[in-house]
């Protein structure tokens, strides 16, 4: 027994390291066909240690990135060759290869890189932190009351942009000696400036759903993820009814620490490709496009689990489901949106389509979620959050040439 779960060991470890080698490869060739970067022209760098299997986290900030170049060219620094490699193909931004230590500093030598954007937590971070001279900023990639959102690890920041009053509430109960007056920009969600793109099919008379689980978690208190307890339940009934669009948009994460979690997605995806094979004009999605934005404003009701995902589409104001955890050791945070938030149990899937009906008719669930956008994400009128993301770069990058001033460096 022992032996054979070696040689699966050993036969994982060879598929990593021929993938980094691959993708180191396809790095270089793309460096080489690029050439090199221009000097003295990035002050703005984002950050981003992880591999392509994070890419999300660095997608949704795509649009918003690209627009701010416009007036402040904006690097990438990225640190994996698998990440580097998809950044380079798709983000539409300059990007910047920092395998090593050395070539870090480096870069520090060529570029100005006044603020240093991160999009997550990742422990390599602090090979960028160690670096003064400059802000380091987190931007996170996602709003929500996950765990995630409090931790004491905003403190390592200078500055933190969050998306509003329900962020600052949640930091004020958590993080002792914390100055969120001094040290954060409340931002609200630039990406919602940016949900455009069209849709994969042909809009008619079915009622299209977005349903958008989250993984399955690496550690109890984060089992959030729906797919095994509601999600073939609920797919299933939605793709008989004749009468619903399913638009399934899972975790990329899904089954990468739940063998039996990866199999019901797995099954999911299969029973959408069953169901359009026979009725074409069904046109279900399985969706994986690296751009979220129809996803978000066009269905007529969405369901979600407790995560990024349950923010970005309450911050369009449109009808919401969350799916409730059947874990007992999930932690629910219910003292913000949760509290008032349409729940969904997975003993009611079998009858979901009852259910979704009453959600998108309930206009009194309508004004709670106007209600509810404006305290996470403060004004959305288009354009609005992109203005504070831009007002809060603008401030730095004058703190920045203050700080110089003072320490005698411009």
């Amino acid at each position: 027994m022992q032996i054979k779960s070696d040689i699966k060991r050993a036969k994982r470890l060879v598929k990593r390291v021929m993938k980094g080698r691959r993708a180191l490869f396809g790095v270089r060739e793309l460096i080489a066909a690029r050439g090199p970067l221009p000097t003295e022209r990035y002050r703005i760098g984002v950050y981003f240690a992880d591999s392509d299997v994070n890419i999300y986290q660095m997608r949704q900030w795509y649009a918003p990135l690209q627009l701010l170049s416009q007036t402040h060219p904006v690097l990438v620094i990225a640190r994996n060759p698998a990440g580097a490699k998809l950044l380079m193909e798709e983000s539409g931004l300059d990007v910047a290869f920092t395998q090593k230590v050395t070539a870090i500093e480096r870069l520090l030598e060529e570029q100005p890189l006044d603020v240093i954007l991160y999009v997550n937590q990742n422990t390599r971070n602090f090979q960028m932190m160690r670096y003064g001279r400059r802000w380091h900023v987190f931007i996170n990639h996602g709003e929500s009351d996950k765990m995630y959102m409090v931790s004491n690890q905003y403190k390592t920041y200078d500055y933190a942009f969050i998306a509003g009053d329900a962020a600052r509430d949640r930091l004020t109960r958590t993080l002792w000696n914390y100055d969120l007056d001094a040290r954060t920009f409340a931002i609200g969600r630039p990406q919602t400036d940016h949900l455009t793109g069209e849709p994969p099919f042909s809009p008619d008379e079915r009622t299209v759903v977005l349903y958008a689980p989250t993984w399955e978690g690496d550690r109890p208190a984060a089992h959030y993820g729906s797919v095994a307890s509601h999600g073939e339940a609920l797919v299933k009934r939605l793709l008989s009814t004749g009468r619903h669009r399913v638009v399934y948009r899972p975790h990329p994460r899904s089954g990468v620490v739940n063998i039996e979690f990866g199999e019901a997605n797995a099954r999911i995806i299969a029973a959408i490709a069953e169901a359009n094979s026979k009725d074409p004009s069904a046109q279900h999605i399985y969706d994986v496009s690296p751009a979220l934005g129809w996803q978000l404003s066009l269905p007529y009701v969405a369901i979600c689990d407790i995560s990024a995902m349950v923010y970005d589409r309450l911050a369009t104001g449109k009808p919401l489901m969350v799916t409730r955890p059947v874990s007992a050791d999930a932690e629910v945070d219910e003292g913000g949106y949760l509290s008032v938030c349409e729940w969904l149990d997975a003993g009611d899937t079998g009858r979901i389509e009852e259910v979704l009906d009453a959600v998108i008719d309930d206009e009194v669930a309508r004004d709670r979620l106007a209600t509810w956008s404006s305290r996470y994400f403060g004004d959305t009128t288009p354009g609005a959050p992109t203005r504070r993301f831009h007002a809060a770069i603008e401030t730095l990058l004058e703190q920045s040439r203050e700080q110089q001033r003072l320490h005698g460096e411009s």
